[in-house]
């Protein structure tokens, strides 16, 4: 099993920044990547951005250029710098750690609002 604890999030003027945080903790080992997903208001979930230990990372087209995705190996935490932030990155972040086997593991969220 595998525990995620997010923080960051919060409201933010449009061109503003954030930076969300996700440890994970448990048999980390055992996952291949980790990455973030958001859900806006009766909009499906989609991802953001991932990353694999080994490999580079994946962006939406939406936030490309904006967002930086990074991880620290030694603390098992990935984070989501979002820069120039846009009222329609206003969503539920939620963190996702997919394991090398099996169903992925997801944070309980944390709420991003972009408003002016």
């Amino acid at each position: 099993q595998v525990q995620l604890v997010e923080s960051g999030g919060g409201s933010v003027q449009p061109g503003g920044s954030l930076r969300l945080s996700c440890a994970a903790s448990g048999s980390v080992s055992t996952l291949d990547s980790m990455g973030y997903y958001r859900q806006a208001l009766g909009k499906q979930r989609e991802l953001v951005a991932a990353l694999g230990r080994r490999g580079s990372p994946t962006y939406a087209d939406s936030v490309r250029g904006r967002f930086t995705i990074s991880m620290d190996n030694a603390k098992n935490t990935v984070y989501l710098q979002m820069d120039s932030l846009k009222p329609e990155d206003t969503a539920v972040y939620f963190c996702c750690a997919i394991p090398q086997i099996g169903q992925p593991y997801w944070g309980q969220g944390t709420q991003v609002t972009v408003s002016s």
